[in-house]
């Protein structure tokens, strides 16, 4: 037969259309759908990552094949031990656990109009209009005086109440429609509905009726507000999506859905001949930046202490520039009602399993990394007959972004952004293909279970 002079990617769903990959596929579904409702901030998704380490019996900290490393809550490293020692480098995926969402301020609660709300101060890149008058939940901690930290969830269980920020009725919007997006929907009115009651005294308003049931329930006071961290995010479970039940609709798909997939593979890759390991990082949505952001000393710290556990005297250096990486952050596929902003002669479509970006950033590549045509060709080989398909985000002068490929290849460790499709990014309901889920953890699952690389040599 012929070599194929043409490229075609593989569509997912006609390359798993067997019984026992169907089986699998609904059971990683069912487990993702669960995962996504579960974990809607960076806390509950680095203890989620944890208790999963923990139950397929990795160390807490390093031990001796093993190491599960937590970062304040915020950040967490997983490592396996390979066959090869630590000096040939190790296989790292690396993901994001923050998401688009809304932080209370320092002093949040205010009262108007006989509604109590509390201000926010909105995370990331979002669209601020599709936040309005939709039902929102709490999360996060509340630290006291006392050294307690207290777990707060209100609004997912149905029998607790939801949150909402207000919008104009059309009625009186005449000026509103007018203004351009940005300055119709402005950071300032993005408050919560807290509260409405009057509080127990005859002067009280519902603010201290606010007050006095956050005390009451939760042992917190105002002051107790101004250092915690609560977050609002889109209240309800993650559905299937679909009268075929194709698609996963859920909040924070951008980049939790890697995190889900990159966990799932390193579990399944119980043997891996190179040391496997999973970063999941904060703060990529504003920038990496902080002690828990990629632009950290996090992987590096971690790193050396992985060599003087497993290899003292090994150089650091030899082991970075030595090893692969996938920066697993999802893209922006081919949108049916929004085609005008893709070149798409090198657009991904949904359902063609995950997408390679060899350089991300925008118009000029500006702000990015690019991979080197060696890394990606063995990449291709290594893949075999698992789809993945290969574009660039949208139009060269549309706009763009940035992922931490880059503060990766800092260290000179080879990397690729590498991650499933999603529809309606950094929106409360993100869009994403069953099939390319499926994809991605087999893809995952190869590189974590991957031999030598041919081109070490070179460096």
């Amino acid at each position: 037969m012929g070599i194929s002079l043409e490229y075609t990617p593989t569509n997912a769903w006609r390359r798993y259309h067997n019984p026992n990959d169907v089986v699998q596929r609904e059971k990683i579904v069912d487990q993702c759908i669960a995962f996504f409702s579960q974990c809607k901030t960076e806390r509950e998704t680095v203890n989620w990552i944890r208790m999963q380490a923990a139950s397929h019996g990795f160390s807490v900290g390093i031990g001796e094949a093993t190491a599960c490393i937590s970062f304040r809550d915020k950040a967490v490293i997983v490592v396996r031990r390979g066959q090869q020692p630590l000096r040939a480098g190790f296989r790292l995926i690396a993901a994001h656990g923050d998401t688009p969402h809304l932080d209370l301020k320092q002093r949040p609660l205010v009262e108007e109009a006989q509604v109590a709300q509390f201000k926010t101060h909105y995370y990331g890149g979002i669209k601020k209009y599709q936040w309005l008058a939709r039902p929102l939940a709490l999360h996060g901690v509340v630290a006291t005086r006392d050294g307690a930290v207290h777990r707060i969830v209100i609004g997912e269980d149905p029998a607790d109440p939801v949150f909402t920020i207000l919008d104009l009725l059309p009625h009186l919007a005449k000026a509103q429609k007018e203004q351009t997006v940005e300055k119709a929907f402005g950071g300032e009115k993005l408050n919560l509905a807290v509260g409405h009651e009057p509080g127990p005294g005859e002067e009280d308003g519902p603010r201290q009726m606010v007050l006095a049931l956050l005390h009451e329930r939760y042992g917190i006071t105002e002051e107790d507000l101004t250092s915690a961290e609560l977050q609002a995010v889109p209240a309800g479970p993650a559905r299937r999506v679909g009268f075929d039940r194709s698609m996963i609709g859920a909040y924070g798909q951008d980049d939790r859905l890697c995190v889900f997939a990159a966990a799932t593979a390193l579990f399944a890759a119980q043997t891996p001949e190179y040391t496997t390991m999973l970063v999941v990082w904060d703060r990529e949505e504003t920038g990496s930046e902080g002690a828990s952001g990629a632009k950290s000393r996090l992987l590096r710290y971690t790193v050396e202490d992985l060599i003087d556990a497993w290899e003292p005297g090994c150089p650091l250096r030899q082991v970075m520039t030595g090893s692969l990486a996938l920066s697993a952050d999802v893209h922006c596929p081919l949108d049916p009602d929004y085609q005008d902003v893709h070149d798409k002669a090198n657009a991904a479509l949904l359902g063609y399993g995950p997408v390679f970006a060899k350089y991300t950033g925008h118009g000029g590549k500006y702000g990015a990394s690019e991979a080197d045509a060696e890394y990606l060709a063995w990449l291709r080989w290594l893949l075999g007959d698992i789809p993945w398909q290969i574009a660039a985000m949208g139009k060269v002068d549309e706009g763009g972004g940035g992922t931490v490929a880059k503060d990766l290849a800092a260290y000179g460790v080879r990397v690729v952004d590498f991650g499933p499709g999603v529809l309606s990014m950094h929106s409360p309901f993100e869009i994403s293909s069953v099939a390319d889920l499926f994809a991605t953890v087999n893809a995952y699952t190869a590189f974590f279970c991957s031999g030598e690389f041919p081109c070490h040599a070179s460096r």
